[in-house]
């Protein structure tokens, strides 16, 4: 088929020929006689394709499609690199240090500090009240922002929320730290009452935002499951 440029039936014809001349005389050498192509000769139906063509051409389209599928977005063609995330600890870490020292600083100056976790049951055991204030502002802080800014079907209520309560707290974070350098440059061992009363109010207003976004966050996930 592929020397005399012919179909199927015809090749079968010539083998056949073949095999009868061999058997009546000894073989004698043969040579090609083109004959124009008809339509019936010509269509794709009557070539057998090779099947190692055919295996090497699949494998070669399966490689192609996976390696653009690994490196290239769907949406775009572009290639699709993962984020890495060791910039984000290394200022992170500067960050935990300055956020953590200020508030423990702030607290101690607004009558934060040890205290007996269990009086009368485990007197030994005490803790530094000073911890709970950037524990309980920034942990509350990264929840909201996870809440605001990540791609999970929150509704329009529990977003709006998340929003605007992340960024009240990371505004009173910065408040925070402001009043505590200014009071320890200028040598204050007191804060006034107007700074003890707000920084004693955070604990609160902190564990019942943290209530109220997982009560909204919840709300949403028990309305996906019931539909």
């Amino acid at each position: 088929m592929a020397e005399f440029k012919v179909g199927a039936p015809k090749a079968r014809a010539i083998l056949e020929a073949i095999a009868q001349d061999d058997e009546a005389e000894p073989a004698r050498p043969l040579h090609a006689v083109p004959e124009p192509a008809t339509e019936t000769e010509s269509k794709p139906d009557d070539i057998v394709p090779d099947p190692n063509q055919v295996t090497l051409r699949e494998s070669r389209q399966d490689d192609t499609n996976s390696q653009v599928t690994d490196v290239a977005d769907p949406g775009t063609g572009a290639k699709v690199r993962p984020v890495k995330l060791w910039p984000v600890l290394l200022l992170a870490m500067p960050a935990f240090v300055a956020v953590w020292s200020g508030w423990v600083g702030l607290g101690r100056l607004t009558g934060f500090g040890p205290i007996q976790v269990l009086p009368g049951i485990w007197d030994d055991l005490t803790i530094n009240s000073a911890i709970t204030l950037p524990i309980g502002v920034e942990a509350y802080s990264a929840f909201a922002l996870r809440v605001w800014l990540s791609g999970s079907p929150h509704t329009d209520r529990a977003r709006r929320f998340a929003k605007w309560s992340a960024l009240g707290s990371l505004g009173l974070g910065m408040v925070g730290q402001v009043a505590y350098h200014l009071m320890s440059a200028a040598s204050v061992t007191q804060a006034p009452w107007p700074v003890t009363t707000l920084v004693s109010c955070l604990p609160v207003v902190v564990l019942g935002s943290g209530a109220a976004l997982a009560h909204l966050v919840r709300d949403n996930t028990d309305m996906e499951v019931k539909n």
